[in-house]
């Protein structure tokens, strides 16, 4: 589930919680990275269930209709099929899953009141309400009441608020998470792990960002030393923190990443400058790393393995 841009973007939150903190080692950094990195795909478990647990709702509904002293047609035509429906069952009965919810303690602590609130949000949308007039629904019915209702949740104050209590790589993830439940809902019912598909991958995890972070500070004074003459009339203690940060982890990809293409790490850095930094950001970063590149492929400093990495 994790992208390098991901991957990136945690490698320079923490490289910049290193400078504003004196008393952070970068050994504590190193830990922080690899217990962060599972936080998407804890996430991903989290709201996964908790969408479980809104579908589940359903069935308290139909028995509160149920016990009305004179429930309406409404009341007696209701059926709990939100969370009786085969792809809903699959992710209620699947042993692995519910074995990961329980590892991360997802299935305590979570409100009622939340649950119920976010149930009845649901009921009140037009795409819920034609689902349960449906007669005889088709599978792909099924699964894309479902993908309605994450919709619902994941714009809902509530459902935002219940990840942020929990994790606060919510925002930072979001686009990642909202991406991997929604594969996994259009693949129910399953029964295989469909959930090892979003474990942080060793490459990604392993050998690309821990090396990123561990060389970017290995090699800080180096790297200082490239972007300085570039930077013409400014002076580096007048960058802001995080385009330096920036600038020192682009140049890192490519001067020790042989096989990331030149241009990758360009677009990279200047896309996330445009979400993580100021709006002049983004010109300031590309024109430093342009002048840069040309700079470090004229004196053959920069080694790209493979056709086409340099351009």
């Amino acid at each position: 589930m994790l992208s390098r841009r991901s991957v990136r973007i945690k490698v320079m939150q923490l490289l910049y919680m290193l400078n504003r903190d004196e008393q952070l080692s970068f050994p504590n950094v190193m830990k922080s990275y690899n217990d962060g990195i599972w936080k998407a795909y804890e996430l991903y478990i989290f709201q996964l269930y908790v969408m479980l647990k809104v579908a589940q709702y359903a069935e308290k509904s139909a028995a509160n209709r149920a016990a009305k002293h004179l429930p309406s047609d409404d009341d007696r035509a209701f059926t709990p099929r939100l969370y009786t429906n085969p792809s809903a069952q699959a992710l209620a009965n699947h042993v692995q899953f519910l074995n990961l919810v329980e590892k991360y303690n997802f299935n305590e602590g979570l409100d009622e009141d939340h649950i119920r609130t976010l149930y009845q949000a649901f009921n009140e949308t037009a795409e819920y309400k034609a689902y349960l007039t449906l007669a005889e629904p088709a599978p792909e019915d099924h699964n894309k009441i479902l993908l309605e209702l994450y919709r619902t949740l994941v714009n809902h104050d509530v459902f935002i608020e219940m990840s942020e209590d929990r994790f606060n790589n919510w925002q930072d993830d979001e686009s990642l998470v909202v991406g991997a439940i929604k594969k996994s809902i259009k693949a129910l019912p399953t029964q295989g792990e469909f959930y090892k598909e979003f474990e942080p991958a060793d490459e990604t995890v392993r050998e690309f960002g821990e090396q990123l972070l561990r060389k970017t500070c290995q090699e800080d004074h180096t790297l200082l030393e490239h972007i300085e003459p570039t930077l013409k009339n400014w002076d580096a203690d007048r960058v802001a923190i995080l385009d330096m940060i920036m600038l020192k982890m682009a140049l890192c990809e490519l001067l020790f990443f042989p096989t990331i293409p030149t241009k990758v790490t360009l677009n990279e850095f200047v896309e996330i400058s445009k979400v993580y930094s100021t709006d002049k950001s983004k010109d300031f970063i590309n024109g430093i790393l342009d002048r840069l590149m040309k700079k470090l492929v004229k004196e053959e400093k920069i080694v790209k393995e493979g056709r086409g990495l340099i351009e």
